[in-house]
């Protein structure tokens, strides 16, 4: 089964994917991980995609963690999305914790910009991370991987 956990930088997805790899088996590749597989990235793309499709009835959990809308492509057609969100004074506030506590104002820009960018995306479930916390997401998610 393919798990896809979607949102822009610093909405939890990682966090969420490290609890629930304590929970159960998973393969977790984060965003460019998969340029490791081949030294052509092109090349590197087609194995991922080949890979993911492999595993899309297959019970073996794989877990895509996506932060850039170009990733989208790579998911076969059957996996289970959940989109990760969190409002932009809080990202702001994550990310500033991450560069030392301060937020440079090109980064701020950054996140502006990028802010909302995933929202179109269908998902199984839509998570405030702000609101939840990562051992309750991930809960949920076993419930719904499960049901």
């Amino acid at each position: 089964m393919v798990l896809a956990f979607i949102g822009e930088s610093c909405t939890g997805k990682s966090t969420v994917a490290d609890v629930l790899q304590t929970k159960v088996q998973v393969e977790i590749t984060s965003g460019k991980d998969y340029l490791r597989w081949e030294k052509n990235p092109q090349m590197a793309e087609v194995k991922f995609k080949q890979y993911l499709a492999e595993h899309e009835a297959s019970p073996q959990l794989v877990l895509f963690v996506i932060s850039e809308p170009e990733h989208l492509k790579l998911l076969p057609e059957h996996h289970q999305a959940y989109l990760f969100q969190a409002p932009l004074d809080v990202l702001k506030d994550r990310f500033a914790q991450r560069m030392g506590g301060k937020l440079p104002p090109p980064v701020a820009m950054m996140l502006e910009r990028k802010h909302g960018q995933f929202d179109a995306v269908p998902s199984r479930r839509t998570f405030n991370t702000a609101e939840e916390t990562p051992d309750a997401i991930c809960s949920e998610v076993l419930q719904l991987i499960r049901s």
